[in-house]
C-alpha cells in the first residue's frame, strides 16, 4: 500500500519467506523467487506477462500465493505438483485465458482457489481430490459445460461456491445439496434449465455458525453490490440463482432455510404459486423473485418478513392484496409493479370492490349511528330554542301575552264562523 513503481527485480538469490509488495504501482513480467519462499502478496500493482515464471524455480513450501488484480495473461502452466503444500491460490481479475490445467485438481490441502474475472473456458477439470476446498470462485468467466456432479460428494467443507457468470448448462446436480455447511451459493448469470431441487433445504444454510472461516476473503454480490466479506463472511447464508432458465415451482422445502438472510431467483421462468410457508425464513433481509411468471396470491405470512432490507416481486402475474406488515408498506411501489391483479398498499390505496364496500358500511354507520344522533340532538335543541323564544317572551311581557291570548281567542272564533258556513253550504248541496 505505498506508490512503489518500476520492475520486480530477480529475487531468487534472496532467502526471502514471505514477500508482500501488495498494492504498488510495479509492473513488469513476474520474476524468479527464492526456494525458501512460503508466502508471495503482489495484487493491486501492474504485473503483466505469463505465468510460467513461477515454475522456473522449486518452491516446494509455498502455501500462499495472491496475484489478483494485475495484467497477467496467457495460459496456466501446468507444474502445479510442485506446489504440494499450496493453500491459497488468488489469480483474480486478470487477463488469463484457455483451459484449467487437470494438475490442479492435485492440490489436496488447497483451500482458497480464486480465479474469477479472468478469461478461462472449457469444462471444468475434477477437484475431486482438492477435499479441504473452502472457497471456490471461478465467477466472471467464460466456462462451460454442465455443473460437476462430484462438487456436492467431494468438496464436503465448501463454504463458498461461485460459479457466476459463465456459460454453464444443464440442470442443477442433486449432488449439491449435499453440500452441508455451504454459506453462499451462486449459480447466477448462467444457462442453467430445469427446476430447483426439492433437496434445497439440505444444501448450507442451516449450516451452524461456528463453521470455521477465518481468513478467507471473497467478492460476493450482497443486495444488489458486489461487496468484499473477510472476517464478517461467517455471517453470510445467501443462495443466488438469478438469469437464468429454471422453470417449474419453488418447492415449498425453501422455506425450512430458516437461517437464509439473502435469496436471489429473479430473471427466471418460474412459475405456479408462492410457497404458503415463506414466512418461516425470518432472518431473510434480501428477497428478490422479480421477472419470473409466478401467479397467485402473495402469502400472509410475508408479514412475519420483519428483516427485509431489499424486496422485488415485480413482473409476475401476482394478484390480490399485498399483505399488511411493518416492512411490506414501506418498499417503492415500483418493487411491486408489473403484476396485473396485485393491489394495496403502496401499490395502490385499495383493491377492487374497497371502494363499494366503504360506502355501503358509511351509509349504513350514519343511518344508525351518526346521523341519528345528530338528528337527535338538533331536534331537542331547536325545540328548547323555539319554546323559550316564543313562551319565554309571553311570560316575560304582558302586553305582548294579552295581544297573543287575544289572536287565539280571535282564531277560535273564524275557526267556529267558518266551519258553520262550511257546515251550511255542504247540507244545501247534499239536499239538492
Amino acid at each position: 500500500m505505498n506508490q512503489i513503481h518500476g520492475k520486480l527485480p530477480n529475487l531468487s538469490t534472496r532467502s526471502l519467506v514471505v514477500v508482500n509488495l501488495s498494492s504498488n504501482l510495479l509492473s513488469g513480467t513476474l520474476p524468479s523467487f527464492s526456494p525458501r519462499l512460503n508466502g508471495l502478496y503482489l495484487s493491486n500493482n501492474m504485473i503483466s506477462g505469463p505465468l510460467s515464471s513461477l515454475c522456473a524455480t522449486q518452491i516446494p513450501h509455498l502455501e500462499y500465493v495472491d496475484i489478483s488484480e494485475n495484467l497477467l495473461s496467457g495460459e496456466l502452466p501446468n507444474c502445479w505438483m510442485q506446489f504440494k503444500l499450496l493453500r491459497v491460490l488468488n489469480l483474480g481479475r486478470n487477463k488469463l485465458t484457455g483451459k484449467i490445467p487437470s494438475m490442479l485438481g492435485n492440490l489436496k490441502v488447497i483451500r482458497i482457489l480464486n480465479l474469477h474475472g479472468n478469461k478461462f473456458s472449457g469444462e471444468l477439470p475434477s477437484f475431486e481430490n482438492c477435499t479441504e476446498l473452502a472457497v471456490v470462485d471461478l465467477g466472471d468467466n467464460n466456462f462451460s459445460g454442465k455443473i460437476p456432479t462430484w462438487i456436492g460428494p467431494s468438496l464436503i467443507n465448501l463454504v463458498i461456491l461461485r460459479l457466476r457468470a459463465n456459460e454453464f448448462n444443464g440442470i442443477i446436480p442433486l449432488t449439491l445439496c449435499r453440500l452441508a455447511i455451504i454459506h453462499f451459493l451462486d449459480l447466477s448469470h448462467n444457462n442453467i434449465s430445469g427446476g430447483l431441487p426439492h433437496c434445497l433445504n439440505n444444501i448450507s444454510v442451516l449450516a451452524d455458525d461456528s463453521v470455521g472461516v477465518n481468513g478467507l476473503s471473497v467478492e460476493l454480490v450482497w443486495k444488489g453490490i458486489e461487496i468484499e466479506f473477510g472476517e464478517n463472511l461467517v455471517g453470510m447464508r445467501g443462495i443466488d440463482i438469478s438469469s437464468n432458465y429454471l422453470v417449474g415451482e419453488i418447492p415449498e422445502s425453501i422455506t425450512r432455510l430458516t437461517n437464509l438472510i439473502s435469496l436471489n431467483l429473479s430473471r427466471n421462468n418460474l412459475t405456479g404459486k408462492l410457497p404458503e410457508n415463506f414466512g418461516n425464513m425470518q432472518k431473510l433481509e434480501s428477497l428478490d423473485l422479480s421477472r419470473n411468471q409466478i401467479s397467485g396470491h402473495i402469502p400472509t405470512s410475508f408479514s412475519s418478513l420483519h428483516f427485509l432490507g431489499v424486496l422485488d416481486l415485480s413482473n409476475n402475474q401476482l394478484s390480490g392484496r399485498i399483505p399488511l406488515s411493518t416492512q411490506l408498506q414501506t418498499f417503492n411501489a415500483s418493487k411491486y409493479m408489473g403484476n396485473p391483479g396485485l393491489c394495496g398498499p403502496p401499490l395502490s390505496p385499495n383493491c377492487p370492490g374497497d371502494e363499494a364496500t366503504e360506502d355501503d358500511h358509511d351509509k349504513e354507520h350514519d343511518n344508525d349511528g351518526l346521523i341519528s344522533l345528530k338528528f337527535f340532538i338538533s331536534t331537542v335543541l331547536g325545540f328548547i330554542t323555539g319554546f323559550w323564544i316564543v313562551c319565554g317572551s309571553l311570560l316575560l311581557k304582558s302586553s305582548w301575552r294579552y295581544a297573543f291570548l287575544k289572536f287565539l281567542d280571535n282564531a277560535k272564533d273564524w275557526i267556529y264562523v267558518r266551519a258553520v258556513v262550511y257546515k251550511a253550504k255542504l247540507q244545501r248541496r247534499l239536499q239538492r
